[in-house]
């Protein structure tokens, strides 16, 4: 039918988008759910396996084996990183990334039940869930290839195999390295105890370990011989605790004592802490590392011994971009929460008795929180790094116990059962609708990126934070 004036013609274009946008969700969505076993098949090999930042072979391996499967190309070995990958499938622009991660966090260990129980042998475990993350994310990829080819549209869509975003900042090099200068957008989620879509920020973050040198000595019959690494680390510890009333109150900063020494009976003549420190702007995070670093001068100094420190980390500010949130969030509330089955409800009401507040409640609906804008999570991620380069957006899917909180033994057990998987699949489909939806209209990827311009400023430079350093690829082995 001939349009007779622009008004219908748009109109009538209007509805034939809608109506393809229609069928193409549809689609999109049925291409998840027919994959819903093997992806959860993968995240729980990835959830087994447990490796932890940089260390993640054959997690990496699993996730390009699933994407060759699918007809992606795979780039293996980027940035100077083994685990490191880049998939891609089709041709010409859009670009649209998905990025996934699978490093699991040291120093835990849970099984898959409702009560606290170690795995014998087990060091490590998913308590972030970047075993969903990384399957959920293929899975949105692998959907929006078959798109592509349905739809014989123009286009390219890539995963970004992104390893060690615990405390290795692997996304940073991957950025450092120009990985993303070709690219148009960027989508990502993570597992959360909550369906939402916000426009939001995180902190700044930058880490490092402190090394102390003295000189050892019998502790009981020669003391004066002796300089103490270890009063160095104390002595600095007491200085960054005194240093915590003259901050802003939105910094953190947070240490462990990594080596105090062997025994009691000898002075130490190592020592070293290792520390974070974050901020809302990466400029004032800056200036509070500079003082956390003239702590450890000055313990240096009064301990007579040396220092070293070797920056492991640091990441950037999440920045917002509303203009792809609320497209997230329509596609995430298109997709909608899930229902708890009988058992799942058992679980969750199990592990509701181990949490502060009690959250969960019987039948209670997993549903999709409102759109927000403003918001800032108190945590980092190298996620900020990316949206500082290419306009980014993200999400969170319920893969966790209401009121279960992340790194912890709650979240890892959640996340090898079907509370996990079915909240994985929300991700998933949500990301993949809004690829869909970004590669349809690309007008949305103009107004994204003019927004990025405008918060990133027309003066921006990029510097990362862990300066021109070589990746740590053992940070996880001392």
């Amino acid at each position: 039918m001939k349009c007779v004036t622009r008004l219908l013609c748009v109109a009538h274009s209007l509805v034939f988008s809608l109506s393809s946008f229609a069928t193409d969700s549809e689609e999109v969505l049925t291409s998840i759910d027919s994959r819903a076993q093997q992806l959860t098949d993968l995240s729980d090999h990835i959830w087994d396996l447990a490796e932890v930042g940089y260390q993640e072979i054959l997690s990496s391996n699993a996730l390009k084996e699933a994407l060759l499967t699918e007809g992606f190309s795979i780039e293996s070995g980027v940035a100077s990183i083994p685990t490191a990958f880049v998939a891609s499938y089709g041709s010409g622009q859009p670009v649209i990334a998905i990025m996934g991660e699978f490093d699991a966090l040291p120093g835990i260990s849970q099984a898959a039940v409702p009560v606290v129980q170690k795995i014998d042998g087990k060091k490590a475990a998913h308590a972030c869930g970047h075993h969903l993350f990384g399957a959920g994310s293929a899975g949105a990829a692998i959907a929006v290839k078959e798109w592509l080819d349905r739809t014989e549209s123009s286009g390219t869509v890539q995963f970004f195999g992104t390893p060690a975003e615990e405390g290795g900042s692997g996304k940073v090099y991957m950025v450092r390295a120009g990985l993303f200068d070709n690219v148009d957008t960027v989508i990502h989620w993570h597992p959360a105890s909550v369906n939402s879509a916000d426009s939001a920020s995180t902190l700044a973050n930058r880490s490092a370990k402190f090394t102390f040198t003295g000189v050892s000595s019998h502790a009981a019959s020669a003391p004066e011989r002796g300089r103490s690494a270890l009063d160095a680390v104390e002595s600095m510890n007491f200085m960054v605790n005194l240093l915590r009333e003259h901050v802003p109150s939105s910094t953190r900063l947070h240490y462990v004592i990594t080596n105090g020494g062997a025994t009691p009976n000898v002075v130490p003549n190592t020592a070293e802490s290792f520390y974070y420190v974050r901020h809302p702007n990466e400029h004032a995070l800056r200036d509070i590392w500079d003082r956390v670093v003239a702590t450890a001068d000055a313990a240096a100094m009064g301990t007579g011994t040396t220092l070293d420190y070797e920056v492991i980390h640091g990441n950037y500010s999440v920045l917002p971009n509303d203009t792809l949130a609320r497209v997230m969030h329509d596609n995430l509330s298109r997709v909608g929460g899930f229902t708890y089955s009988d058992a799942d409800k058992i679980f969750a009401n199990e592990i509701a008795k181990t949490l502060p507040s009690g959250a969960y409640v019987d039948g209670r609906p997993i549903g999709v929180k409102p759109f927000e804008t403003g918001q800032r999570s108190n945590g980092s991620t190298d996620v900020g790094d990316v949206s500082w380069t290419v306009p980014t957006v993200g999400m969170s899917a319920a893969t966790w116990v209401p009121g279960t909180g992340a790194h912890t033994w709650q979240a890892v057990a959640a996340g090898r059962t079907p509370i996990g998987h079915k909240g994985m699949l929300v991700a998933a489909k949500a990301m993949a609708l809004t690829a869909v939806t970004l590669f349809q209209n690309q007008t949305i990827l103009l107004e994204a990126n003019a927004e990025f311009e405008r918060r990133r400023g027309n003066d921006f430079q990029y510097e990362a934070l862990l300066g021109d350093r070589e990746p740590p690829l053992d940070y996880r082995r001392k």
